[in-house]
């Protein structure tokens, strides 16, 4: 048996023990996230059964079903630290030990890819945007998504309010037989905090219109521009962000670590034990 959470005396007079401190530490915080996991998991199941089988399917990644794969991650990762620390299994803590430093690098090559190739990053933002403007009608959860960062943002369509026109109800064609045509969401609208009932039909007719003077009664500025400035004027909030979801998965990594050696210089301690108690004239 290994000798566990207490000193073992060396050659030298020192001890090696695996510290109970660090050993629990790991498994207190791998726990806290694998509980975190099975809510993800939970979420992305309930959101996944209660949709249509084309809802969000515009979108790029359906979010109940990154959510559901998020979660599966970070069960398997938090499930081998879990156990690997409590057992002092070190293939578990370094299969751990792996996956998140593999992780921490995925992320970290996302964000500078992303701020180099940023204008591609604009461009595949751009066309998944337009592509949720087509499908603005066929899926409430996604139609709600949209008025909420049209209105949180004060913005309509993605380099403009005329790019509703992609959507066959808002189309200005002379074949739209839409009530809509020529509309934009009222989401688009210039609401007064003073109106207590909001006008559906405000946005009626809009793209007939110029800037100017579609500009008295709707936002005619594009979303993609005000996320942008957005990014620019928060940097300082993503960056902590980021930093705070990188720190979790350093300490993981580190404290791994730390259980690692220790273990082995317990395993390696107790192969010299061995060795000399069978051999008492080395």
């Amino acid at each position: 048996m290994m000798a566990r959470n207490r000193g073992v005396p060396q050659n030298d007079g020192e001890f090696s023990f695996v510290s109970p401190v660090v050993k629990y530490l790991l498994f207190f915080f791998n726990m806290l996230f694998w509980i975190m996991s099975m809510v993800l998991m939970s979420i992305g199941v309930f959101a996944r059964v209660t949709k249509h089988e084309t809802a969000m399917a515009c979108l790029t990644v359906d979010p109940s079903v990154l959510l559901l794969v998020v979660g599966v991650l970070m069960f398997l990762i938090t499930f081998c630290g879990c156990v690997g620390s409590l057992r002092e299994n070190i293939c578990l803590l370094q299969t751990f030990c792996i996956c998140l430093t593999v992780i921490f690098l995925l992320q970290l090559a996302t964000g500078v890819l992303g701020f180099v190739f940023s204008d591609k990053v604009r461009h595949k933002v751009t066309k998944m945007i337009n592509n949720a403007i087509e499908h603005y009608r066929d899926d409430l959860d996604l139609q709600n998504l949209i008025d909420f960062g049209q209105k949180e943002f004060a913005c309509c369509g993605g380099i403009s309010y005329l790019d509703w026109s992609q959507n066959m109800y808002f189309n200005c064609s002379s074949e739209n037989p839409s009530r809509e045509r020529c509309s934009v969401p009222f989401s688009c609208c210039l609401i007064s905090k003073d109106e207590n009932v909001i006008n559906t039909m405000c946005g009626h007719g809009m793209q007939e219109l110029d800037y100017s003077q579609a500009g008295e009664f709707i936002n005619t500025n594009g979303c993609i521009d005000k996320l942008v400035n957005w990014i620019h004027s928060n940097l300082f909030v993503l960056g902590g962000i980021a930093l705070g979801l990188a720190i979790p998965q350093l300490v993981g990594i580190m404290l791994s670590q730390v259980l690692i050696n220790q273990i082995n210089d317990q395993v390696k301690l107790q192969d010299y034990n061995r060795q000399h108690q069978t051999d008492p004239w080395s």
